[in-house]
Protein backbone atom coordinates (compact mmCIF):
# COMPACT_ATOMS: atom_id res chain seq x y z
CA UNK A 1 0.00 0.00 0.00
CA UNK A 2 1.14 3.62 -0.73
CA UNK A 3 0.62 5.05 2.94
CA UNK A 4 -0.59 8.15 3.72
CA UNK A 5 0.82 11.53 4.45
CA UNK A 6 -0.12 15.14 5.98
CA UNK A 7 -0.75 18.16 3.32
CA UNK A 8 -0.22 21.54 4.47
CA UNK A 9 -3.17 24.06 3.25
CA UNK A 10 0.26 25.79 1.52
CA UNK A 11 0.89 22.57 -0.38
CA UNK A 12 -2.40 21.95 -1.84
CA UNK A 13 -2.82 25.46 -2.67
CA UNK A 14 0.89 25.38 -4.80
CA UNK A 15 -0.80 21.68 -6.79
CA UNK A 16 -3.85 23.50 -7.65
CA UNK A 17 -1.71 26.27 -9.19
CA UNK A 18 1.24 24.46 -11.20
CA UNK A 19 1.16 25.23 -15.07
CA UNK A 20 3.04 24.29 -18.16
CA UNK A 21 1.49 26.09 -21.02
CA UNK A 22 -1.73 25.68 -19.24
CA UNK A 23 -3.25 24.49 -16.50
CA UNK A 24 -1.99 21.24 -14.76
CA UNK A 25 -5.42 20.77 -13.65
CA UNK A 26 -6.46 19.75 -17.06
CA UNK A 27 -4.20 16.61 -17.43
CA UNK A 28 -6.10 13.42 -16.64
CA UNK A 29 -3.58 11.93 -13.80
CA UNK A 30 -2.49 14.93 -12.29
CA UNK A 31 -4.55 15.90 -9.54
CA UNK A 32 -7.95 13.78 -8.14
CA UNK A 33 -9.35 15.61 -4.98
CA UNK A 34 -11.87 13.99 -2.51
CA UNK A 35 -14.01 15.80 -0.82
CA UNK A 36 -14.86 13.28 2.24
CA UNK A 37 -17.71 15.75 4.30
CA UNK A 38 -21.76 15.31 3.78
CA UNK A 39 -23.54 15.65 0.41
CA UNK A 40 -24.79 19.15 2.03
CA UNK A 41 -21.80 20.43 3.00
CA UNK A 42 -20.36 19.42 -0.55
CA UNK A 43 -23.02 21.11 -2.40
CA UNK A 44 -23.02 24.08 -0.60
CA UNK A 45 -19.51 25.10 -1.68
CA UNK A 46 -16.28 22.65 -2.01
CA UNK A 47 -12.87 23.06 -3.57
CA UNK A 48 -12.50 23.88 -7.57
CA UNK A 49 -12.49 20.39 -9.26
CA UNK A 50 -13.18 18.25 -6.17
CA UNK A 51 -15.49 15.09 -6.31
CA UNK A 52 -17.35 13.95 -3.21
CA UNK A 53 -16.91 10.43 -2.25
CA UNK A 54 -19.83 8.30 -1.90
CA UNK A 55 -20.61 5.26 0.23
CA UNK A 56 -22.45 1.81 -0.09
CA UNK A 57 -25.55 1.03 2.09
CA UNK A 58 -23.11 -0.86 4.31
CA UNK A 59 -21.31 2.41 4.76
CA UNK A 60 -18.07 1.29 3.25
CA UNK A 61 -16.29 4.16 0.80
CA UNK A 62 -17.36 3.69 -2.93
CA UNK A 63 -14.41 4.17 -4.79
CA UNK A 64 -14.84 6.38 -8.17
CA UNK A 65 -14.55 3.89 -10.92
CA UNK A 66 -13.66 6.51 -13.53
CA UNK A 67 -10.40 7.53 -11.67
CA UNK A 68 -7.32 5.71 -12.30
CA UNK A 69 -5.76 5.94 -9.09
CA UNK A 70 -2.46 4.02 -10.55
CA UNK A 71 -1.27 6.67 -12.85
CA UNK A 72 -2.51 9.86 -10.14
CA UNK A 73 0.19 11.95 -9.01
CA UNK A 74 -1.35 13.46 -6.65
CA UNK A 75 -4.53 11.99 -4.23
CA UNK A 76 -5.60 14.49 -2.04
CA UNK A 77 -8.22 14.10 0.62
CA UNK A 78 -10.23 16.51 2.93
CA UNK A 79 -12.65 16.70 5.44
CA UNK A 80 -14.47 19.56 7.28
CA UNK A 81 -11.75 20.15 9.68
CA UNK A 82 -9.40 16.90 9.94
CA UNK A 83 -8.58 15.80 14.03
CA UNK A 84 -4.83 16.60 14.17
CA UNK A 85 -4.65 14.48 17.76
CA UNK A 86 -5.34 11.41 15.86
CA UNK A 87 -3.24 11.71 12.94
CA UNK A 88 -0.34 9.72 14.64
CA UNK A 89 -2.03 6.23 14.84
CA UNK A 90 -3.85 7.37 11.73
CA UNK A 91 -0.24 7.12 10.09
CA UNK A 92 0.50 3.66 10.12
CA UNK A 93 -0.16 2.04 7.04
CA UNK A 94 0.38 -1.26 8.35
CA UNK A 95 -2.69 -0.92 10.64
CA UNK A 96 -6.07 -2.67 11.17
CA UNK A 97 -9.17 -1.50 9.16
CA UNK A 98 -10.99 1.53 10.03
CA UNK A 99 -13.31 1.06 12.95
CA UNK A 100 -16.78 2.39 11.49
CA UNK A 101 -18.32 3.54 15.01
CA UNK A 102 -15.26 5.92 14.94
CA UNK A 103 -15.28 7.03 11.51
CA UNK A 104 -16.54 10.69 13.22
CA UNK A 105 -17.15 13.97 11.17
CA UNK A 106 -13.04 15.51 12.10
CA UNK A 107 -11.61 11.53 11.12
CA UNK A 108 -13.40 11.09 7.55
CA UNK A 109 -10.85 12.43 5.45
CA UNK A 110 -8.15 9.81 7.61
CA UNK A 111 -10.66 6.90 7.22
CA UNK A 112 -11.15 7.52 3.27
CA UNK A 113 -7.42 8.19 2.72
CA UNK A 114 -6.71 4.88 4.67
CA UNK A 115 -9.24 2.79 1.77
CA UNK A 116 -7.84 5.02 -1.27
CA UNK A 117 -4.07 3.71 -0.35
CA UNK A 118 -5.08 0.66 -1.69
CA UNK A 119 -5.50 1.76 -5.16
CA UNK A 120 -2.19 4.29 -5.73
CA UNK A 121 1.17 4.37 -6.44
CA UNK A 122 1.73 7.45 -4.23
CA UNK A 123 0.57 8.20 -0.83
CA UNK A 124 -2.31 9.60 -0.45
CA UNK A 125 -2.89 13.08 1.51
CA UNK A 126 -4.78 14.61 3.61
CA UNK A 127 -5.34 18.11 3.89
CA UNK A 128 -4.33 18.95 7.21
CA UNK A 129 -6.79 21.25 8.85
CA UNK A 130 -9.26 20.30 6.28
CA UNK A 131 -12.07 22.79 4.04
CA UNK A 132 -11.97 24.88 7.39
CA UNK A 133 -8.29 25.73 7.17
CA UNK A 134 -7.90 26.11 3.78
CA UNK A 135 -10.40 28.25 2.94
CA UNK A 136 -9.65 30.81 5.80
CA UNK A 137 -6.69 31.57 3.27
CA UNK A 138 -7.35 30.24 -0.25
CA UNK A 139 -11.43 31.09 0.52
CA UNK A 140 -11.65 32.12 -3.66
CA UNK A 141 -10.47 28.82 -4.64
CA UNK A 142 -13.77 27.41 -3.51
CA UNK A 143 -16.67 26.82 -5.91
CA UNK A 144 -20.26 25.22 -5.88
CA UNK A 145 -19.26 24.15 -9.79
CA UNK A 146 -19.54 20.24 -10.01
CA UNK A 147 -18.74 19.65 -13.63
CA UNK A 148 -15.42 20.39 -15.40
CA UNK A 149 -15.05 20.57 -19.45
CA UNK A 150 -11.58 20.02 -20.26
CA UNK A 151 -11.45 23.35 -22.00
CA UNK A 152 -12.53 25.26 -19.38
CA UNK A 153 -9.62 23.54 -17.11
CA UNK A 154 -7.47 24.55 -19.55
CA UNK A 155 -8.62 27.82 -19.77
CA UNK A 156 -8.31 28.29 -16.01
CA UNK A 157 -5.68 31.05 -14.82
CA UNK A 158 -3.79 29.50 -11.82
CA UNK A 159 -2.72 32.25 -9.20
CA UNK A 160 0.81 32.28 -8.33
CA UNK A 161 2.44 30.15 -6.44
CA UNK A 162 3.28 30.79 -2.89
CA UNK A 163 6.82 30.45 -1.55
CA UNK A 164 6.41 32.14 2.15
CA UNK A 165 3.00 31.61 2.86
CA UNK A 166 0.99 34.38 2.51
CA UNK A 167 4.00 37.13 2.30
CA UNK A 168 6.11 35.86 -0.78
CA UNK A 169 4.77 34.84 -4.54
CA UNK A 170 6.27 33.82 -7.55
CA UNK A 171 4.50 33.89 -10.69
CA UNK A 172 4.19 35.51 -14.37
CA UNK A 173 3.38 38.91 -15.87
CA UNK A 174 -0.38 37.83 -17.09
CA UNK A 175 -1.12 37.13 -13.07
CA UNK A 176 0.84 40.14 -11.95
CA UNK A 177 -1.54 42.29 -14.01
CA UNK A 178 -4.45 41.00 -13.07
CA UNK A 179 -6.52 42.73 -10.62
CA UNK A 180 -8.60 39.88 -8.64
CA UNK A 181 -5.49 37.78 -8.07
CA UNK A 182 -3.56 41.23 -6.55
CA UNK A 183 -6.65 41.92 -4.81
CA UNK A 184 -7.09 37.99 -3.07
CA UNK A 185 -3.15 37.64 -2.63
CA UNK A 186 -3.30 40.92 -0.60
CA UNK A 187 -0.55 41.87 -2.87
CA UNK A 188 1.34 45.26 -1.34
CA UNK A 189 4.37 44.92 -4.21
CA UNK A 190 5.99 43.80 -7.46
CA UNK A 191 9.50 42.41 -8.27
CA UNK A 192 9.14 42.80 -11.83
CA UNK A 193 12.31 40.85 -13.73
CA UNK A 194 11.20 41.00 -17.38
CA UNK A 195 11.86 44.12 -20.11
CA UNK A 196 8.36 45.05 -20.30
CA UNK A 197 6.90 47.83 -17.80
CA UNK A 198 4.52 46.75 -14.76
CA UNK A 199 1.43 48.50 -15.00
CA UNK A 200 -0.39 47.36 -12.19
CA UNK A 201 1.40 49.92 -10.11
CA UNK A 202 1.89 52.79 -12.39
CA UNK A 203 1.67 55.59 -10.10
CA UNK A 204 3.86 54.27 -7.19
CA UNK A 205 7.38 53.68 -8.26
CA UNK A 206 7.91 52.77 -4.13
CA UNK A 207 5.62 49.31 -4.88
CA UNK A 208 8.13 48.33 -7.76
CA UNK A 209 11.50 47.09 -8.15
CA UNK A 210 11.88 46.65 -11.97
CA UNK A 211 15.08 44.88 -12.99
CA UNK A 212 15.26 44.71 -17.05
CA UNK A 213 16.79 42.62 -18.12
CA UNK A 214 16.22 39.63 -21.08
CA UNK A 215 16.39 35.83 -19.95
CA UNK A 216 19.72 35.34 -21.54
CA UNK A 217 22.91 33.55 -19.90
CA UNK A 218 24.90 37.07 -20.02
CA UNK A 219 22.51 39.12 -18.82
CA UNK A 220 23.59 40.29 -14.98
CA UNK A 221 21.20 39.93 -12.26
CA UNK A 222 23.69 39.03 -9.18
CA UNK A 223 24.62 42.72 -8.60
CA UNK A 224 20.63 43.50 -7.98
CA UNK A 225 20.22 40.31 -5.46
CA UNK A 226 21.13 42.43 -2.31
CA UNK A 227 18.28 45.37 -3.26
CA UNK A 228 15.98 42.92 -4.07
CA UNK A 229 16.34 40.97 -0.58
CA UNK A 230 16.14 44.27 0.87
CA UNK A 231 12.85 45.07 -0.94
CA UNK A 232 11.25 42.22 -0.32
CA UNK A 233 12.18 42.13 3.18
CA UNK A 234 11.28 45.34 3.81
CA UNK A 235 7.87 45.27 1.91
CA UNK A 236 6.76 41.64 3.63
CA UNK A 237 5.86 44.35 6.57
CA UNK A 238 2.58 45.59 4.73
CA UNK A 239 1.36 43.15 2.78
CA UNK A 240 2.57 40.01 0.23
CA UNK A 241 5.32 40.65 -2.18
CA UNK A 242 5.15 39.25 -6.12
CA UNK A 243 7.93 38.13 -8.14
CA UNK A 244 7.33 37.96 -11.74
CA UNK A 245 9.10 37.10 -15.03
CA UNK A 246 7.08 36.83 -18.37
CA UNK A 247 6.85 33.32 -18.19
CA UNK A 248 7.67 32.99 -14.32
CA UNK A 249 10.29 30.23 -14.98
CA UNK A 250 13.30 31.12 -15.09
CA UNK A 251 14.22 35.21 -13.94
CA UNK A 252 11.80 35.32 -11.57
CA UNK A 253 12.44 32.12 -10.19
CA UNK A 254 16.73 32.79 -9.69
CA UNK A 255 15.42 36.37 -8.00
CA UNK A 256 13.65 34.19 -5.05
CA UNK A 257 16.16 31.67 -5.14
CA UNK A 258 18.63 34.51 -4.51
CA UNK A 259 16.03 35.53 -1.46
CA UNK A 260 16.07 32.10 -0.07
CA UNK A 261 19.63 32.21 0.42
CA UNK A 262 20.21 35.54 1.91
CA UNK A 263 17.23 35.88 3.84
CA UNK A 264 15.83 32.53 4.52
CA UNK A 265 19.40 31.16 5.46
CA UNK A 266 19.48 28.58 2.44
CA UNK A 267 22.39 26.69 0.54
CA UNK A 268 21.45 26.91 -3.28
CA UNK A 269 21.17 23.12 -2.99
CA UNK A 270 18.21 23.44 -0.43
CA UNK A 271 16.52 26.80 -2.01
CA UNK A 272 16.57 24.91 -5.44
CA UNK A 273 14.66 21.60 -3.74
CA UNK A 274 12.33 23.92 -1.47
CA UNK A 275 11.49 26.07 -4.58
CA UNK A 276 10.90 22.92 -6.71
CA UNK A 277 7.96 21.90 -4.65
CA UNK A 278 6.87 25.13 -4.68
CA UNK A 279 6.79 24.94 -8.58
CA UNK A 280 7.84 22.20 -10.50
CA UNK A 281 9.12 24.00 -13.78
CA UNK A 282 11.56 26.29 -12.28
CA UNK A 283 14.36 26.41 -14.99
CA UNK A 284 16.61 29.70 -14.21
CA UNK A 285 19.47 29.53 -17.36
CA UNK A 286 22.63 28.34 -16.95
CA UNK A 287 24.82 31.79 -16.80
CA UNK A 288 22.10 32.39 -13.85
CA UNK A 289 22.69 29.42 -12.44
CA UNK A 290 26.53 29.98 -11.91
CA UNK A 291 25.65 34.07 -10.63
CA UNK A 292 23.27 31.94 -8.24
CA UNK A 293 26.63 29.78 -6.99
CA UNK A 294 28.69 33.27 -6.85
CA UNK A 295 25.81 34.85 -4.38
CA UNK A 296 26.07 31.29 -2.33
CA UNK A 297 30.05 31.85 -1.89
CA UNK A 298 29.33 35.58 -1.19
CA UNK A 299 27.12 34.92 1.59
CA UNK A 300 28.56 31.74 3.53
CA UNK A 301 31.90 32.37 2.53
CA UNK A 302 32.19 29.01 0.58
CA UNK A 303 31.08 26.98 -2.55
CA UNK A 304 28.19 24.53 -1.10
CA UNK A 305 26.46 23.64 -4.17
CA UNK A 306 28.29 21.48 -7.16
CA UNK A 307 26.34 23.21 -9.75
CA UNK A 308 27.59 21.21 -12.12
CA UNK A 309 25.46 18.30 -10.87
CA UNK A 310 22.45 17.22 -13.38
CA UNK A 311 19.96 18.76 -11.04
CA UNK A 312 20.88 22.46 -12.32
Amino acid sequence: MAGVDLCEPVQLYNILNQATKFSRLAERNYLCLIDARTQREYDESHLITAIRIKRDVSGSYVVPPWVNFECLRHCVVYDGITNLLDMTSQMDATAQEVDEEKNTPARTALCCARVLQRYTRFPVQVLRGGYERFTASYHFLRTQKIFWMPRELEDFLPYPVEIVPGKLYMGNSIQACHQQIQKDLKIQAHINVSEEVDTFFPNDSEKVFHIAVPDSPEADVLSFFGEICHFIDSHMHNGAVLVFSTLGISRCSTVVLAYLIHSCRLYLKNAWSYLQKCKSNIRPNRGFVEQLSEWETRIYMATVTDISEPAY
